[in-house]
């Protein structure tokens, strides 16, 4: 073979080879990235069925939280709760364990709420139960009625902690969508 004959060779081939090197590395960079976007497709999917499952039951914990929060609200906890004694002593202790006993049979819903959520009604049961207790520490109030009047005076002049809840709940709700 002559030198003429080689380079042609080479010059067809070496294109050749480079051009075949080139396409199978696209190739393969090609199929790797189907396979990753069908993956995730297929994460996406499953993530979808989910949120389809879990959206119901977090709007019912939702639901239970708003309905925890109206419970407490000061306004509807002394329509709801009667002073079984006259003492203001023993009408706080009555308000504030019915206050921790519906917070108990509702403690499971935390975990369809967000962490931010759970700690602004635990604020609000918390700032609930510091009005009652800071009304009866005043000395001219003897009496469940007398406690109840403060609190309820308390209410008029200042939103209660459970409005801000419930705002923050609607809020939560409304990112749902």
């Amino acid at each position: 073979m002559d030198t003429q004959t080689i380079a042609n060779l080479l010059y067809f081939t070496i294109p050749t080879i480079i051009t075949g090197l080139l396409a199978y590395f696209l190739l393969q960079q090609f199929f790797k990235n189907e396979e990753s976007r069908r993956e995730n497709d297929n994460f996406n999917l499953k993530n979808i069925e989910t949120t389809k499952e879990s959206l119901p039951i977090r709007l019912q914990a939702f639901e239970r939280m708003s309905l925890y929060l109206e419970r407490i609200s000061p306004n509807n906890l002394l329509l709801r709760v009667s002073p079984i004694a006259n003492d203001s002593k023993s009408y706080e202790n009555l308000l504030i364990q019915n206050i921790e006993q519906e917070f108990e049979h509702n403690l499971a819903q935390q975990i369809y709420v967000s962490d931010d959520c759970w700690s602004v009604i635990n604020t609000s049961k918390n700032g609930v139960i510091k009005i009652i207790r800071k009304a009866n520490l005043n000395d001219k109030i003897t009496t469940a009625d007398q406690l109840r009047e403060t609190v309820l005076t308390d209410m008029i002049e200042k939103p209660s902690p459970t409005l801000i809840a419930l705002s923050y709940l609607r809020n939560e709700v409304s990112k749902l969508w």
